[in-house]
C-alpha cells in the first residue's frame, strides 16, 4: 500500500513535536536531577510524600493533569492571573504544550536518573567528602560526571514520552494546526475523519520512526550507563 506524501501541515506537525519535546526535556532536567539526587541521597520527613507527588503523573489520566493544569494557568487560575497581569499567556500556546509535556513526563526522568545516581559507588562519594570536597564540590566532579550517561537516558527518555503526549496536551493547549498541533494531535484530526486514513497512517509511520530513533538512543546510553555503574 503506497501511502500519500506528508503535507506541509505535517511537517509543521513534526517540527513543532520536537521543540516540544525538546523545550521540555531541557528545562525539566535540573529539576529533575536536584529531585533525583534528593531523593536519592537525603534521608527526611516527607520523602514519602515527594515520591507520591513526582510519580503522581504516572498514575493520573493525562486529561486529568491537563484539566488540573488548565485550572493553575487559566485566567482565573491563581498562577494564571499573575502571569497575566505581567503579560504572559500559558493557555492554548505553544508554552502549554510545553508545561504539559514537561510534567506528564517529569516522573521518568526522576526515575531514570534515580536509577543512575543509585549504581554509584557510594565509597567514591565518602571519600571525595574525607579529603575535604564540598557536598556541592562532590555533586560536580563526582557525581554528576559518572550519571552523565544516565542523565542523557533520562532524558531522551522524557523527549521520547513529550513526542507522544496527547491527553494533558489537548486540554490545555488545544489543536491549533501551526500553533500547538503535535504529531499525535494531527493524528487524532486526520482520525476523526473519514477521507483521511491514508493521511494519519503516513504521520503514524514518521512518528514510529522518530520514536524508534530517540529509544535506540536511549538504550544505548542507558547500557553505557549500567556498564559503568557495574565496573
Amino acid at each position: 500500500m503506497l501511502l500519500p506524501p506528508l503535507s506541509p501541515a505535517d511537517y509543521q506537525a513534526i517540527a513543532l513535536s520536537i521543540k516540544v519535546a525538546a523545550a521540555a526535556s531541557i528545562l525539566s532536567l535540573p529539576f529533575g536531577y536536584a529531585v533525583a539526587c534528593l531523593l536519592t541521597y537525603l534521608e527526611f520527613r516527607g520523602k514519602l510524600l515527594l515520591e507520591v507527588l513526582v510519580n503522581l503523573p504516572l498514575t493520573l489520566p493525562p486529561v486529568v493533569v491537563g484539566y488540573l493544569l488548565l485550572v493553575m494557568f487559566g485566567t482565573h487560575g491563581w498562577l494564571g492571573a499573575w502571569l497575566s497581569q505581567h503579560g504572559i499567556r500559558i493557555i492554548f500556546t505553544a508554552k502549554a504544550s510545553v508545561v504539559a509535556s514537561a510534567v506528564v513526563g517529569f516522573p521518568l526522568l526522576v526515575r531514570s536518573l534515580r536509577t543512575s545516581l543509585e549504581g554509584i559507588d557510594r565509597q567514591l562519594i565518602h571519600a571525595a567528602r574525607t579529603l575535604g570536597a564540598t557536598w556541592f564540590g562532590t555533586l560536580i566532579s563526582v557525581i554528576l560526571p559518572l550519571s552523565l550517561t544516565g542523565l542523557l537516558a533520562g532524558s531522551s527518555l522524557m523527549f521520547a514520552r513529550s513526542l507522544g503526549e496527547f491527553g494533558a496536551t489537548i486540554i490545555v493547549a488545544g489543536n491549533i494546526p501551526g500553533v500547538t498541533q503535535t504529531i499525535p494531535l494531527a493524528i487524532y484530526e486526520y482520525a476523526c475523519s473519514p477521507t483521511s486514513e491514508q493521511m494519519a497512517l503516513s504521520l503514524c509511520l514518521a512518528s514510529v520512526t522518530i520514536s524508534v530513533a530517540v529509544m535506540y538512543l536511549h538504550e544505548r546510553f542507558a547500557r553505557k550507563a549500567a556498564r559503568r555503574n557495574g565496573a
